[in-house]
């Protein structure tokens, strides 16, 4: 299964559909969601025993089936959103399965950004290459003056195909 994760509602969650339709189209089983929606609190070790809320379950649930990610996140002041930098946080820290969650599995990248978006690509692929996954090396950029480009999505989904199990 592809877990394409969108870090806000909006443009990136729209992108976000686009690849959610082409996967469906080349008969790729995907569930797409909205990061946004789900009530993790932000990862701070003073309020660890807090835990991460009672979403966090299905989203490593979500991770745990996952046999590649494609995130879509927009660039926060250069770098990864809040939400996903959190999220990963607390996976690192929930369960024994966290390096086994991330080692191996094929990661695609994309942005609809209005700061550029070429610094959240590279943060993520520095991020998810840390953590042992397989960032394949094409990615997406758009903008509200750029639109994603279908060719690049496609071909990011017959690498992530050829990738799956």
């Amino acid at each position: 299964m592809l877990l394409i994760l969108a870090t806000t509602a909006g443009s990136n969650f729209e992108l976000g559909n686009k690849v959610y339709s082409a996967a469906i189209e080349k008969e790729i089983v995907s569930t797409l969601i909205d990061l946004s929606e789900f009530k993790i609190p932000l990862f701070c070790m003073r309020d660890f025993e807090t835990g991460p809320g009672d979403d966090y379950p299905k989203l490593h649930q979500l991770m745990l089936d996952a046999d590649a990610l494609w995130v879509i996140a927009p660039e926060y002041n250069g770098s990864i959103p809040p939400n996903l930098t959190s999220a990963i946080a607390w996976m690192s820290t929930q369960g024994d399965d966290f390096r086994e969650m991330f080692n191996g599995l094929p990661v695609a990248l994309a942005t609809h950004s209005g700061g550029g978006g070429q610094k959240v690509l590279t943060a993520m692929r520095l991020q998810f290459g840390h953590l042992g996954a397989t960032v394949i090396g094409r990615e997406v950029l758009s903008s509200k003056n750029k639109e994603a480009n279908p060719d690049s999505i496609d071909a990011m989904l017959e690498t992530l195909k050829q990738m799956l199990p």
